[in-house]
């Protein structure tokens, strides 16, 4: 028992179970693909404080996704910039030699439209500005490294599941070295 490690600790103890007692558990139930989250009064699948947590371990840089592509690139030989802070929109990669700024977009967080870009139910105050806001600023970004003479292309996170990254991988690959050929013939 507690009362061994002094008189301090029995209260702390105590109150943490009265504590214990006061809250509402939270409802956790399995889920399989057809079954739908429970409506009434469950406030997600997080319990208090997790979501936070989680939410504060996405990255802004170096994401499975941008990792994946750069390390395609580089194995091909093309070298480069990566999350240049000098240009507009902080480009992903930048490929000087071939004049070309690569963008490297999560479905979600930039809204491409597929699958993976669904607004969150709960607390739609918050999720639709800051998406519609990270949408314009992909825009004007993209806009003024065109008006600049860059050549701006977008991978998005669903064109590198496994089973298609190799062909959108080489596409880009091929766009870059393209880009890269045709800024060659204008130069003479």
């Amino acid at each position: 028992s507690c009362a061994a490690y002094g008189v301090t600790l029995v209260c702390v103890a105590s109150e943490n179970e009265e504590n214990a007692k006061k809250r509402k558990p939270v409802k956790r139930t399995k889920r399989g693909k057809n079954t739908k989250r429970a409506t009434t009064g469950e406030t997600g699948k997080y319990e208090r404080g997790t979501r936070s947590y989680t939410m504060s371990r996405i990255r802004g840089k170096d994401t499975k996704i941008e990792v994946l592509v750069r390390s395609y690139l580089f194995r091909r030989g093309l070298r480069f910039r990566k999350n240049d802070k000098r240009y507009p929109g902080h480009p992903d990669i930048v490929l000087p030699k071939y004049h070309v700024i690569v963008f490297v977009n999560g479905c979600f967080w930039h809204m491409h439209g597929c699958s993976r870009s669904r607004l969150p139910r709960s607390n739609q105050d918050y999720w639709k500005p800051k998406i519609e806001r990270n949408i314009q600023r992909d825009i004007e970004s993209q806009q003024k490294l065109e008006a600049d003479g860059w050549k701006v292309i977008v991978v998005w996170e669903c064109e590198l599941k496994k089973r298609i990254a190799e062909e959108r991988l080489s596409r880009l690959c091929d766009e870059i070295r393209k880009n890269g050929d045709s800024a060659e013939s204008q130069k003479n």
